[in-house]
C-alpha cells in the first residue's frame, strides 16, 4: 500500500463496489463504469482482491451527490490525481468547516468550488 493509498483509507469511512453503486442509482454496472469513466465520479482499488471502490459519501438520495462532478472537473483541471482528489474532498477544512464532501451533501457546493478553483492559483 502507497503512503497516500493509506491516508485515503483513513480519511474515507466507508466503501462502495460498483455493483453496490449500481443498486442505489437503479442503473446497470455498466453505467456506474461509464460514470467513472467519464470523470463524474472516482473509483480506485482498494483491498486484497484491489476492487474498484468508491467512496459511498458520493452518493446521495439515489443519485450522485449534487456538486460533485464540478468539483471533480476542477480537481482534475488543477492537476490533481484521483488519489490527490479523493485526500482533498475528505481532508478537514477548518474554513468551511468540516470536509469539502460533507460540504457537498449539505448543499454547500458554492464555497467547495471556491476552495477547489483557489488552487489553481
Amino acid at each position: 500500500m502507497t503512503e497516500i493509498d493509506a491516508r485515503i483509507d483513513a480519511l474515507v469511512p466507508t466503501w462502495l463496489t460498483l455493483p453496490d453503486i449500481a443498486e442505489m442509482l437503479d442503473v446497470e454496472v455498466t453505467r456506474v463504469r461509464q460514470l467513472v469513466k467519464e470523470g463524474q465520479l472516482i473509483a480506485v482499488r482498494r483491498g486484497e482482491n484491489r476492487v474498484l471502490m468508491v467512496p459511498a459519501e458520493f452518493i446521495g438520495e439515489e443519485k450522485i451527490i449534487k456538486g460533485l462532478v464540478g468539483t471533480l472537473t476542477l480537481l482534475r483541471d488543477d492537476g490533481f490525481t484521483d488519489e490527490e482528489a479523493l485526500e482533498w474532498l475528505f481532508t478537514e477544512d477548518p474554513t468551511l468547516p468540516g470536509t469539502p464532501v460533507q460540504a457537498l451533501r449539505e448543499n454547500r457546493g458554492t464555497e467547495v468550488k471556491r476552495r477547489a478553483q483557489a488552487l489553481a492559483v
